[in-house]
């Protein structure tokens, strides 16, 4: 400890220091200079020291001071801390524990904020005068002692809990357990912060679930129920997070409480604070999602469903309240633009996107109970309607304009059960339908919007209606009912009307032909009247009718509605204007929509990618030159487009991709740090090399060799999506350059095969592109493959099995056909596999490839004789026999 007595401030830095600090909170300073005063200041080693001594001896100077110095101290350390001389965290260290037990509490939690960084940093072990330190103060008896010290504790659980549970040399046993009893001690202290961060601090190891937590669950529970009623609503919200986490991850301690759980549940569901309702509220959810046995909820929905009913009523305080005034004619505020995330290019059959929408809300009790009452009726199905509908009914039956949250809420509760109830509901839809049209028109903003989400929750049900006179005539009523709401002058009701039409449009798909006019006018007036929070919604509808319409767009009196103004648009925005984004991916929609018919917008959206692509390259190395900051979204929307024109234009690219340098920056991109990146470029790489693969040719080596990249072990579980669209492209340019591909075959080979025999865990898609890439390998190249085939053809013919009948299949099985011909009996230990794979094609419609499949067949008949091939057919199903007997002479 020597050491540590030798650091003393020097009075003048200290003044300087102190100084600084005071402007630093100074609400009329100039904070920019005086963060870069304190900037200068840390270049000094023992600046951080002069903070810890602010910290605690700062006597004479006010708590404001002495709590900046302490979190200045704070972010020091998480940066800095391992980078210091010994002495000087020593000393650091030192001045610290003091302040545990200091008068003021703001000092007390600011110094349990620090030391929960300085335990992040140099670990339980690197300080064990810490664990004496925290063990005096909760046994002392004094109640700042005790605060302070289960503050930090509580922040060390809930920042590093794992720490707690690790042996520390020197200690006869983990620090979590030596906490515990001293923790459960203070469920019963008179002092509510004790009791807060003492149930806090347990709640923390849950998910880690330390033996010591496991062997003690009994008092644990028995504490939770002591503490039920706790006047604190903040140690009551804990509890209900408590039995809310034990429900999701150990659902079997609480098994023999569950009745008095429920029942406590129910009870706060009803607590006059928020904070204890959200929170008991979440435990429907997570009950039925630890599937455990609906039979024990059963009995009480009757009182459960009126409670998460009464919960759906806008509360007077909530947010939406205030923005529902807001019509068109208010700007947006900066916060209304929410991030936007664009989902890279995926190639396959099972996108791991979110299916979420990208706007952030904030979650409340209202939001809690439906999303509740949504699972409930998908575990109970029809059961709850008997208690359901009366509410409901009752509810919808009021017209005072008082009692128009009761209404909007009823609405909300028919969209919430829409799937779960579906069946019960079913007899009584087209009234439900035709009674929630007129709402739409309803003067209270908030009904109009909730109706449009509700009515797009029955869409399937509107859509498939449409086989009769009526079902058509509602189906448009819904219909022309949401577009109106589209040109509302509400901005909360435009937004929820363009996404239910968008959903209605995917539903409806060339259903919506008949009336693409109407469609196209209505959304391109919105086009034009919104503001840019909803415009980005706007370009989702129309990306979306494109994808649901698909050629039937390619009409001049539809295109002359469509494409100017989004053409107007796409020239006002500047290439670092980030609402290109979603104009972007519109216009992907639009391409491959039309197809050869885009083409006489072609060139300028072709180039204008390239250019952004280009730019954005710059802005990584030198965003002076480039005129802004790099982001990586204008490449991954630059190149989906490019895929887009490609799959939209076909051949009809190559003279645009003849005149650029796309083949270089495509290449860059395949090669980029960034997954997302690499994801959208290995899409492009392969739908180039399906229509113009001649000009990738000059590098095609390069190409391949950072394709297979993605497909070694490493680099495969890191991103499934970037190894599957590699994998893809692969496949595309081996039967296009054919022979020119047999330098890296075998690298290939070598990748696919662990895929396929170890599949379990990797998305399906992978698997079927690995077994398509690894059939056309052997198509182009079978005197390469096939002296291998033994060893990767069962779990190849398992894979080929799986995949729907399409063009890609059909080229893996040419690829099979081709390496039995070159070496037919390194198959026949496989041969039921192989079997089974040709028996999962419903109809091969290449007849050269049928024939094929015949020869293959009928060759292994003759091969193995009667008595053997009856065998193996022996040991297969009906199904598949039948089906195989197509093919036999």
């Amino acid at each position: 400890m020597a050491a540590v007595a030798l650091w003393q401030p020097q009075q003048e830095g200290l003044g300087e220091i102190c100084g600084l600090l005071e402007q630093h909170i100074s609400p009329t300073s100039d904070k920019p200079r005086i963060w870069q005063q304190l900037q200068h200041y840390s270049q000094f080693p023992d600046f951080n020291n002069y903070l810890a001594f602010i910290f605690a001896h700062a006597e004479g100077k006010s708590v404001e001071v002495r709590q900046a110095a302490g979190l200045l101290l704070k972010n020091n350390l998480r940066t800095a801390f391992k980078s210091m001389t010994p002495s000087h965290q020593q000393y650091i260290k030192s001045e610290l524990l003091p302040c545990l037990g200091a008068a003021d509490r703001h000092i007390r939690s600011t110094v349990g904020t620090v030391i929960s960084v300085v335990v992040q940093q140099g670990r339980v072990f690197g300080w064990p005068e810490l664990l004496q330190a925290l063990v005096q103060c909760l046994d002392s008896n004094d109640l700042n002692h005790m605060e302070g010290a289960m503050d930090a504790l509580s922040k060390i659980c809930e920042d590093i809990p794992q720490e707690l549970d690790s042996d520390v040399p020197g200690l006869a046993e983990r620090p979590i357990n030596v906490f515990l009893p001293r923790l459960f001690q203070f469920f019963q202290s008179p002092h509510a912060s004790l009791r807060k961060l003492s149930l806090g601090s347990i709640n923390q190891f849950i998910m880690l679930m330390p033996s010591g937590l496991l062997l003690s669950m009994d008092q644990y529970v028995q504490g939770l129920f002591a503490l039920a009623d706790d006047p604190s609503a903040e140690v009551r919200k804990l509890v209900c997070a408590a039995f809310v986490q034990l429900i999701e991850v150990r659902p079997s301690f609480l098994e023999p409480h569950l009745r008095n759980v429920i029942e406590y549940m129910l009870q706060a569901n009803k607590d006059t604070e928020d904070e204890v309702s959200l929170e008991s509220c979440e435990f429907w959810s997570a009950y039925c999602e630890a599937q455990l046995p609906p039979g024990n909820l059963r009995e009480y929905l009757p009182r459960l469903i009126p409670i998460l009913l009464s919960n759906m009523v806008y509360a007077d305080d909530d947010e939406s309240l205030v923005e529902a005034e807001e019509d068109e004619s208010f700007p947006d505020r900066d916060q209304d633009l929410k991030p936007r995330f664009h989902a890279s290019r995926f190639h396959g059959a099972d996108n791991l996107e979110d299916e979420d929408d990208d706007t952030v809300n904030i979650w409340n009790l209202r939001k809690c109970s439906a999303a509740g009452l949504d699972i409930l009726s998908n575990v109970f199905g029809d059961e709850i309607l008997p208690t359901l509908m009366p509410l409901v009914q009752a509810k919808l039956a009021t017209t005072a304009d008082s009692s128009w949250k009761e209404r909007e809420a009823a609405v909300l509760t028919l969209g919430a059960i829409a799937e779960g109830c579906i069946n019960g509901l079913y007899p009584h839809l087209p009234e439900m339908v035709a009674f929630l049209i007129p709402l739409l028109d309803d003067k209270f903003p908030l009904i109009r919007s909730i109706t449009c989400w509700t009515l797009s929750r029955y869409s399937r049900f509107v859509v498939q209606s449409i086989g009769h006179q009526k079902g058509r005539e509602q189906f448009e009523k819904v219909l022309l009912g949401l577009l109106k709401r589209v040109l509302d002058t509400n901005k909360r009701v435009q937004e929820a009307a363009c996404s239910a039409f968008a959903t209605l449009e995917e539903e409806a798909a060339e259903e919506l032909s008949p009336l693409l006019e109407i469609i196209l006018q209505h959304l391109l007036c919105a086009f034009g009247k919104y503001q840019k929070r909803n415009l980005r919604i706007v370009y989702d509808a129309i990306g979306t009718l494109a994808d649901a319409v698909g050629g039937e767009l390619n009409q001049a009196r539809y295109l002359d509605i469509l494409m100017p103004p989004l053409i107007t648009k796409w020239q006002q925005l500047s290439n670092s204007d980030k609402d290109l984004f979603p104009l972007l991916e519109c216009f992907t929609s639009i391409a491959q929509a039309l197809g050869p018919g885009f083409s006489q917008f072609a060139e300028p959206v072709f180039q204008r990618c390239i250019n952004l692509i280009q730019t954005q390259q710059l802005a990584k190395v030198d965003p002076l030159s480039a005129g802004g900051q790099y982001d990586k979204e204008f490449i991954v929307c630059s190149l989906d487009l490019l895929a887009g024109l490609a799959e939209g234009l076909g051949s009809g690219i190559e003279s645009l991709v003849a005149n650029c340098n796309l083949r270089d920056l495509l290449l860059q991109c395949c090669m980029d740090d960034d997954l997302d990146v690499r994801q959208s470029a290995f899409a492009l790489l392969g739908d180039i090399a399906r229509v113009c693969a001649v000009h990738l040719r000059p590098h095609l080596g390069d190409f391949l060799n950072v394709a297979v990249k993605q497909l070694s072990t490493p680099e495969l579980k890191k991103n499934l999506s970037v190894a599957n669209n590699a994998c893809w492209a692969i496949g595309e340019l081996a039967v296009k350059v054919h022979q020119e591909i047999s330098p890296i075959v075998m690298t290939v080979v070598s990748c696919l095969v662990p895929i396929l025999q170890h599949a379990e865990g990797l998305n399906k898609s992978l698997i079927e592109n690995s077994a398509i890439t690894l059939g056309r390998l052997a198509w182009v190249c079978p005197e390469l493959v096939s002296p291998h085939m033994e060893h990767f053809m069962q779990a190849w013919c398992i894979a080929l099995s799986m995949i729907r009948d399409d063009i890609e299949k059909e080229d893996a099985f040419r690829g099979l056909c081709a390496m039995v011909r070159a070496n037919p009996s390194a198959a026949l230990n496989s041969l039921v596999y192989m079997c089974k794979a040709i028996a999962s094609w419903h109809e091969i419609r290449s007849q050269d490839l049928r024939n094929e499949v015949c020869q293959v067949v009928n060759g292994y008949k003759q091969m193995l004789g009667n008595g053997a091939w009856e065998q193996c057919m022996s040991t297969l199903e009906p199904l598949v026999t039948d089906r195989l007997s197509k093919y036999l002479v």
